[in-house]
């Protein structure tokens, strides 16, 4: 089943907005996490809970598996991130280019967006470097500006004629970051290969014909093959979604409340198999854990009341689901995430999980971040995470 989600109306009815203003916090430039923690495991993990407001606790990643019980089922994000940051010059000029890689449109056509210090026309070739400091073997060629994103022809050395269009962004993409890591970088005079990155901003179960997202799943990046061993032995159970991250991921909320915010298109799919698992595991007693934002904003798409047509199908969509506080969950018991960013949609998805016992969930997960902030946690996409059980 394909269907378009934009956004559920009856999260919204009767409800007050929420100021975007009223989940800011500070944070020193210091705890922006600039690299994972080595091993994956070995970062931090703040577990807290939804009901019991007194529950604190501090662990390491790797002593997941002793706040899960048998019979609970993890659900992963299974798409894996391209090499969709593009680097270039604008030819003639010389002015520097940058973008992101957002969807093959074709063999030899990309949609991209691209951010210069002049305007870009139809016709504008932009010849893209291979690798940080690599000649520019590679060029596009704008053809139609469609909103904020460009269709552009993609040209490569003779040699290239027969290379597909992932091995051409293997070629000349780089790693996309977000822009708050490479700054923090930049101020700490850090250089990284973007070998590394690479692998770094992948998670070990990523799918590697599915390289579909321009972001991490991040709380997924704390994973490795011994602690999903570790989970097995403990019969942890677990599942698979795939939502494809987009560039929205990156785009700050400019509206004075959230619910005035415009989400990007993000596609997703929920296989029947993992329909079928979460609804036994919890007719079973177990609880359902999202292991990321991304994981909870899928399986709370799924359409309510659940057609039984699904169940041989699996769904399949785009949704647009914006999720803060007063929204009903069906499907999260309990959520793994990382610590982010301010006045970002992705905390009041937090502040809205948090806000199931009555209390204000923004109180509760500023004065948790105030907390994390305090004891040195690291913040953001190769930072720690938070666990929030029921």
């Amino acid at each position: 089943m394909f269907a378009v989600l934009h956004s559920r109306n009856d999260a919204l009815i009767g409800r007050r907005m929420l100021p975007v203003s009223a989940l800011d916090y500070r944070l020193p430039e210091d705890r922006i996490a600039t690299r994972p923690a080595e091993p994956r495991d070995a970062s931090r993990l703040m577990v807290v809970s939804r009901t019991d407001v007194s529950r604190l606790e501090h662990a390491r990643f790797s002593d997941l598996p002793a706040f899960l019980e048998p019979g609970d089922r993890l659900i992963f994000n299974t798409s894996g991130v391209a090499p969709a940051r593009l680097r270039g010059r604008r030819a003639g000029t010389g002015g520097k280019i940058e973008g992101l890689f957002l969807r093959a449109l074709g063999r030899r056509r990309w949609l991209v967006m691209l951010h210069s210090g002049g305007r870009l026309v139809e016709g504008d070739v932009i010849g893209l470097a291979s690798g940080a400091e690599g000649a520019a073997l590679w060029s596009l060629i704008l053809e139609r500006k469609q909103a904020d994103a460009w269709e552009a022809r993609l040209e490569g050395p003779p040699a290239s004629a027969r290379i597909s269009a992932a091995d051409a962004l293997d070629a000349v993409g780089a790693t996309p970051l977000p822009p708050y890591i490479l700054k923090a970088r930049a101020h700490a005079a850090q250089s990284v290969e973007d070998e590394l990155d690479r692998a770094w901003y992948q998670t070990v179960y990523a799918k590697a014909g599915s390289r579909g997202s321009v972001a991490a799943p991040t709380a997924g990046l704390h994973f490795t093959p011994t602690l999903l061993d570790a989970l097995k032995a403990r019969r942890v159970d677990s599942s698979e979604v795939c939502l494809e991250v987009g560039p929205g991921t990156f785009q700050p909320v400019k509206t004075p409340a959230f619910e005035q915010h415009s989400m990007h298109d993000e596609a997703f799919s929920v296989p029947s198999r993992t329909i079928e698992q979460a609804g036994r595991t919890r007719r079973e007693g177990g609880r359902i854990i999202a292991v990321g934002t991304t994981v909870v904003r899928a399986m709370e798409s799924l359409p309510r009341p659940m057609p039984d047509s699904l169940q041989a199908g699996g769904y399949s969509g785009s949704t647009r689901l914006l999720i803060t506080p007063g929204f009903s969950f069906a499907w999260t018991d309990a959520l793994i995430t990382n610590f982010h960013l301010p006045r970002s949609t992705l905390l009041a998805l937090v502040a809205a999980f948090l806000s199931q016992t009555g209390a204000s969930g923004v109180d509760r997960v500023l004065n948790l971040y105030r907390k994390a902030i305090a004891e040195g946690y690291r913040f953001y996409s190769y930072g720690d995470a938070m666990l929030i059980l029921p």
